[in-house]
């Protein structure tokens, strides 16, 4: 029955006008895709360069300010695009290792001003005005790391707001009190959508405000904005779009952002096969971004229900990198050899010499209720159990030269 109505939903949204400029902001994503940055390891310096070009160039259209400074000094800018009425706040990068909405944002920004004669454009900026924090934790994003300098988890911070970064948040917050919020973040790569192993490319959560998870005008509103951001982006990757846990975090911004009434979003963006640095779900993020916007300056928000947000499929834990399926573990030490599977996770490695991808076992015996991106068969075949000792790290390049012996 929830299948259904998912489905309902999705056939109303295709039957008007915003499916289309969304579909066509997908088909024609890499004619204003932001070139300037390729990869998610990019630094305050650098993002400051390229919003400062997009700022002059979109001239009169925006204004960038500087509206305060992280622990270590850098700047924390706030951008404002557009004059409408509706106030939609935006906040990327609280945690420094999340940097993909960043990035969807800089191709945004590029849309506008690429596309600023078209008539959606023009609706989007004379019934919204955008409040764009780029990158609220310029420390964290130096370091590559998700706490600020001073090591704290900014969002665990919105009561006590001991961190610099904090305040400016809860400041810009209570300044414009905008009616609507996105809480831009990335999550681990291996969350799947329900118990069906697929990939959650993006998880999204209307946050509770209070323990029992009530509903008000602010949490119905935000859960309307969900189920917009649902309906776009299942026409691009149906089955892979979540719903984050909504348990109430009472130090979370989130959380306090909803019941202080603004309706808040949480977008997560998680994983895609042979994307590590998420490029395409960047574009996701764009799109979608975009798409609401649109909904909201034309009101069709207003009509759409919240059923497709309610019936995501939770979030789940049961995805690794490959599962090394039924191969035969032996032992030189005299004990018996068995069948397993082994699950590999592979993990971003830094040094000196650059940046490389380790393979790390996570786990192995019978795996056989978990997904994997990859499945390899190993039926037949055999590996030293020295080899694979959870932890351990594994070559997966020649271990799949192996595999294919």
């Amino acid at each position: 029955m929830k299948n259904i109505i998912i489905l309902l939903a999705f056939v109303m949204i295709t039957n008007v006008a915003d499916s289309q400029f969304s579909k066509t902001l997908f088909d024609t994503y890499d004619s204003y895709k932001f070139n300037g940055i390729s990869s998610r390891r990019f630094k305050h310096a650098e993002l400051m360069t390229h919003l400062g070009t997009l700022t002059k160039s979109l001239g009169n259209m925006a204004i960038m300010e500087q509206v305060g400074s992280s622990a270590e000094n850098r700047s924390i800018n706030l951008l404002k695009i557009g004059t409408g009425k509706t106030k939609i706040f935006l906040w990327s990068q609280m945690h420094g290792d999340e940097p993909t909405a960043t990035m969807g944002l800089l191709d945004l920004l590029n849309y506008i001003l690429l596309n600023k004669n078209t008539a959606e454009v023009k609706k989007i900026l004379s019934e919204t005005t955008l409040l764009i924090i780029p990158m609220l934790n310029p420390d964290g994003a130096e370091r590559f790391q998700r706490r600020t300098s001073q090591g704290i988890d900014m969002n665990r911070d919105a009561l006590r707001l001991q961190t610099p970064e904090a305040r400016i948040l809860k400041a810009v917050r209570d300044k414009y009190n905008p009616e609507i919020g996105f809480n831009l973040h990335d999550q681990d790569p291996r969350y799947s959508v329900g118990e069906k192993g697929t990939v959650a490319v993006i998880s999204l959560l209307a946050p509770a405000y209070n323990v029992e998870k009530n509903d008000n005008n602010v949490r119905m509103r935000a859960k309307k904005v969900a189920s917009q951001l649902t309906l776009v982006l299942q026409q691009f990757t149906p089955d892979h779009i979540g719903k984050y846990d909504d348990t109430f975090e009472p130090r979370a911004f989130g959380d306090n952002i909803q019941k202080w009434g603004t309706s808040v979003v949480l977008i997560e963006s998680g994983g895609w096969k042979n994307d590590p640095e998420k490029m395409f779900i960047r574009k996701l993020n764009c799109v979608g971004l975009l798409s609401v916007f649109h909904s909201i300056s034309t009101k069709e928000i207003e009509k759409t229900g919240t059923d497709a947000y309610e019936h995501l499929p939770m979030n789940t834990r049961n995805l690794f990198d490959i599962i090394i399926e039924k191969i035969t573990v032996t032992f030189s030490d005299g004990r018996p050899a068995l069948v397993a599977d082994i699950a590999i996770n592979k993990e971003e490695v830094r040094d000196s010499s650059g940046t490389r991808w380790e393979g790390r076992v996570v786990d192995y015996g019978d795996l056989s209720v978990f997904f994997a991106h990859e499945k390899w068969n190993g039926e037949g075949r055999t590996i030293d159990g020295r080899s694979v000792e959870m932890n351990d790290i594994v070559n997966v390049d020649e271990l799949l030269k192996k595999m294919k012996k």
